[in-house]
């Protein structure tokens, strides 16, 4: 996922919200008020907060991708760079929060962003959180990272979720592909760093010439109350992307279990890769894997 030119929002929308900017970051005030904050899922979600990781609209740009997560009837959404840029002016960040509120639609989380070791530049992606009303952002930071992030976790009171990614090519895994990797980096950090479990890239990390087996279910569990996000996607480790729920390895009403026995209170972002140019209809087939897997839970 790499940042994209800020060219979602159109100039009609653009206008409609100048009326509400302010001059700068400093003056969004409580902008998380601004939006449908109370606003409950649908009947059939048993209590969790769903919504959907905008990178599954990626080849569509901002308002397209609400109204399809809209359609999905769902009220909330991880924006990607591409649909929510960290370089977004003030007022860019005030229309995108107006076109949230126009279709009832929540930003709970952000990413999957890069951190380092630079303060400064760690900084800016935390206001443009505090900006956005995030609670949590979803996260690939550098092992070096981690002092810059306690203060600033402690400082802005919102999550870092580190995301892992299974394979990355060239026979490689990715710095953070397990829960073990991320809770033994995290343990002695701030209560606010953990992670934001991705079930189909730990179902990856079985591919050849890894062969490491990784039960999401059982990855939850070793992340405990450190559970601030889940990418929940199906992977038959056959396909060279994702499918629907249930055509793979994920036993979905296990990680719903799962997710109730650590008391998780973060959000579950639906990520669909597979046909981009028009996900919905798989979308909504494994929203309804989702829907028939909360009534298995007691």
């Amino acid at each position: 996922m790499n940042p994209q030119p800020y060219s979602a929002l159109s100039r009609r929308r653009f206008l409609q919200a100048g009326a509400v900017a302010t001059a700068g970051l400093a003056g969004l005030a409580n902008p998380s008020a601004l939006l449908y904050a109370d606003k409950k899922n649908g009947e059939g979600f048993g209590g969790f907060t769903l919504g959907v990781q905008s990178y599954c609209f990626r080849n569509f740009d901002t308002e397209p991708a609400l109204k399809r997560t809209q359609d999905l009837g769902l009220h909330y959404i991880e924006f990607y760079q591409k649909h929510a840029p960290v370089s977004a002016s003030a007022d860019q960040i005030q229309a995108l929060l107006k076109l949230c509120r126009d279709y009832e639609i929540t930003p709970v989380c952000y990413g999957v962003q890069d951190f380092s070791n630079n303060h400064d530049a760690n900084k800016k992606i935390f206001e443009y959180g505090k900006a956005l009303g995030v609670k949590t952002m979803s996260a690939n930071p550098t092992p070096d990272s981690f002092d810059s992030l306690d203060k600033l976790c402690d400082e802005y009171k919102i999550a870092i979720a580190i995301h892992p990614h299974g394979p990355i090519g060239e026979g490689k895994l990715h710095r953070w592909y397990s829960a073990e990797l991320i809770m033994a980096a995290v343990k002695d950090h701030h209560e606010l760093i953990g992670a934001c479990l991705d079930t189909g890239h730990l179902i990856r990390c079985a591919q050849e010439p890894f062969n490491k087996k990784l039960d999401p279910a059982e990855q939850i569990r070793i992340m405990g109350a450190r559970n601030f996000g889940i990418h929940l996607k199906d992977h038959d480790n056959k396909a060279d992307t994702d499918v629907v729920y249930g055509k793979g390895v994920l036993d979905v009403p296990a990680v719903l279990k799962a997710l109730r026995d650590v008391k998780f209170k973060g959000h579950i972002s639906i990520e669909y890769e597979a046909h981009p140019e028009d996900p919905s209809p798989d979308m909504k087939a494994c929203l309804e894997v989702f829907k028939e897997s909360v009534k298995t839970l007691s």
